[in-house]
């Protein structure tokens, strides 16, 4: 796993145990020994704790003072969205844009290390906000978080953030084969049992619908850009053109074409600095669900029943009463 200086700085009192048994064992890697300390970390089931009704790991709800007073800066980058809408996606459209096309910038170093998310707080986690205090500005950072719980200096300092929404009915997909593969997080159950638990909102992350809801009705209000998953699959250039007038940045037509092809679903898939396969298999078993499945809208018909989405249907119906806010199942 490469490791960047400009990126990573490893505090001691995180990883002091790791630094001495290195000391100790010229054979091993400090890769190698911190990979065993995850292992051992991610090898079970994360306890699950509610944070003002939202569901979220207990580490992150035991840092959640330090994490609601996380100070945002003016020049900072926020990409949000709901869980397995596309922000991975978002963060390669955006590292490309700000690397001028230069795609060897941007695989010098993983995702996760490129741009930390302020809210997931695991000891051995390099993404957690003692990290992303310490990355270098201007920062591009990321959140998971509804609206509701970002930390207020994001809103104090406006921050530009790029919102990234995608269908229910393909995130549930998703969030649910995420589920499986990533070991840490709660098992998902059955199919049928992870839909239910995602209509009532009781999955890390929350209601999506309040999630998708919340950011919309807060973007009159805060320099945010909403942009949709479908829109994107859609046409790449005319929504990384929004991207480009949001950041108040210009590039070549030759250059765009160059991220659109660098930042495709087939070419990111064999990236492993963006397809996470460099995790150890205890954290993400690949052979259960590849990180990147298949990204295309409309997969969700090839896993709901008749009955799923009639169901399904009703109940969204009911929770997207009275919003301007409209998605598309399919392109």
């Amino acid at each position: 796993m490469l490791l960047h200086s400009d990126y990573f700085n490893p505090r001691e009192t995180d990883f002091q145990g790791v630094l001495e048994l290195e000391s100790c064992c010229h054979t091993m890697s400090l890769e190698k020994v911190k990979n065993a300390q995850l292992n051992e970390e991610f090898g079970q089931e994360m306890e699950v704790k509610e944070i003002n009704g939202i569901l979220m790991s207990k580490a992150t709800s035991d840092k959640w003072d330090k994490i609601w007073n996380f100070q945002a800066k003016p020049n900072d980058l926020l990409i949000a969205g709901y869980l397995k809408s596309g922000t991975t996606w978002m963060q390669e459209i955006v590292d490309m844009i700000q690397n001028d096309g230069d795609e060897e910038k941007c695989q010098q170093v993983e995702i996760y290390h490129r741009h930390p998310i302020i809210e997931w707080s695991q000891r051995l986690y390099i993404s957690n906000p003692e990290f992303a205090m310490e990355v270098p500005s201007p920062r591009i950072l990321k959140t998971h978080l509804p609206v509701q719980m970002l930390p207020p200096s994001f809103w104090k300092q406006n921050t530009k953030i790029i919102y990234v929404a995608r269908n229910a009915k393909d995130c549930v997909v998703s969030y649910y084969h995420f589920s499986r593969m990533f070991i840490p997080f709660p098992t998902p159950g059955s199919l049928e049992e992870f839909i239910e638990k995602f209509m009532n909102g009781r999955v890390l992350c929350g209601s999506w619908y309040d999630h998708v809801k919340g950011w919309w009705d807060k973007r009159d209000k805060h320099p945010i850009l909403y942009l949709f998953y479908e829109d994107m699959k859609e046409n790449p250039k005319r929504e990384i053109q929004k991207i480009l007038n949001f950041l108040e940045k210009d590039l070549s037509e030759e250059i765009i074409n160059k991220i659109i092809y660098h930042t495709s679903f087939d070419i990111m898939k064999q990236n492993p600095m963006v397809n996470y396969t460099y995790f150890p298999k205890t954290m993400m078993d690949h052979s259960i669900s590849p990180f990147m499945r298949k990204g295309m809208p409309g997969d969700w018909k090839n896993h709901f029943t008749v009955a799923q989405n009639e169901k399904f249907d009703e109940d969204y119906k009911k929770k997207m009463a009275g919003t301007t806010l409209t998605f598309r199942a399919e392109i």
